[in-house]
């Protein structure tokens, strides 16, 4: 047995015993949402926002905060190559199957972590950026640690599931609002439609980019354990807010509670609601991660959502502010470097860590205290 398949089977085991071991704190009794003013840091919507969850894919955002900070330190440039180690194309999918040896720039790997959540890349960028996968995931912890996430750990740099892995939706709105907030100079990265390698298309997973009017971000996620996932962002009027949803049922419940949300908090006053800062724990069960996986994962569960697409297999949406896109998605380059050889994969499956990023950039802002 090679490396590759050790890791793919040391994966799917681990998917199983999540699937099998449900917390708690599982099940419907969560559902982890949060709706913050990015200008006023003031919390518009929370509920159940100190509940220990799965991150999913959404932990790429920590992945990408701090390689923003390590190019901001001067150890890297969006044009520093980005290689392809035996370690990562080892990883499971999703995947983008890049061989051994083969480069690509830091401005590639980026667009293809937070449009396609591709995990290979994910830590061939952690390698080049960190030294070393576990060099780059301390890193993570850290930067975690000095932005104010006081409830989050995280040990890999693309989310698929494994002990000691967490965060809550508090500390994701902190941050996607430090994201914003500190480099508005990247806030295209998360709001592109999609990528293309020269030879396929990638769209992004993300149903509100393009299709909800001001959407400029950010990430979605999905492990059985998690539910579907989903940071969004959202500006008009020089008014941004940052939703969290954690554990919806499916890519459009997901969607249209984010939408909802968003809507909401683009539209109607605050008025006297705590600050990010001021918003004190809540919550009996929040210091063990939660596990739906029994709810996700099952057989009914599938039903349903087989029943929530329509006739061309696509995901059907109920919310009144989400609309069609009539237009060719825009999309930008994002592949190997001039030179790499790129050879197609035949049965290119999708797997757990995403089942599913132009932009108004923000005035400057500095990093807020949490």
């Amino acid at each position: 047995m090679n490396g590759r398949t050790t890791r793919r089977s040391a994966w799917f085991l681990g998917s199983a015993l999540l699937l099998t071991t449900s917390l708690a704190a599982g099940s419907a009794a969560a559902n982890p949402r949060m709706l913050v003013d990015v200008n006023t840091l003031k919390v518009i919507e929370h509920e159940d926002a100190f509940q220990r969850w799965y991150p999913a894919s959404l932990t790429k955002l920590m992945t990408a905060y701090t390689v923003f900070r390590a190019i901001k330190a001067g150890e890297k440039t969006l044009e520093s190559p980005v290689v392809m180690s035996k370690n990562a194309a080892s990883e499971p999918p999703s995947k983008m199957y890049f061989k051994p040896g083969q480069k690509m720039t830091l401005d590639s790997a980026m667009k293809i972590i937070l449009v396609k959540s591709a995990n290979d890349v994910a830590v061939a960028l952690a390698e080049s950026v960190g030294g070393s996968e576990q060099g780059f995931v301390d890193r993570m912890n850290a930067e975690a640690a000095r932005i104010g996430m006081s409830s989050s750990h995280f040990i890999n740099p693309h989310g698929l599931p494994g002990k000691g892995q967490y965060t809550t939706a508090r500390d994701l709105a902190v941050l996607a609002v430090t994201l914003k907030r500190e480099f508005p100079q990247y806030a295209h990265y998360f709001a592109l439609e999609g990528f293309t390698t020269g030879k396929k298309q990638y769209p992004n997973y993300n149903m509100l980019i393009g299709r909800f009017d001001g959407a400029d971000g950010m990430k979605t996620g999905f492990i059985c354990a998690s539910g579907f996932n989903q940071v969004s962002s959202a500006t008009r009027n020089g008014r941004s807010v940052v939703s969290v949803v954690l554990g919806s049922d499916s890519l459009g419940a997901r969607a249209d509670i984010s939408a909802g949300m968003l809507q909401k908090g683009l539209t109607m006053r605050t008025g006297n609601v705590p600050t990010l800062g001021q918003l004190r724990p809540y919550g009996e069960t929040r210091d063990i991660v939660a596990d739906i996986s029994a709810d996700i994962c099952s057989k009914h569960a599938a039903k349903i959502r087989s029943e929530g697409r329509d006739e061309a297999g696509r995901q059907k949406l109920t919310s009144p502010y989400i609309h069609e896109v009539s237009r060719p998605l825009r999309l930008v380059y994002a592949g190997l470097m001039a030179g790499e050889e790129e050879k197609p994969v035949a049965g290119e499956q999708v797997a757990a860590g995403d089942i599913g990023d132009m932009v108004n950039v923000p005035i400057p802002i500095p990093r807020p205290t949490f």
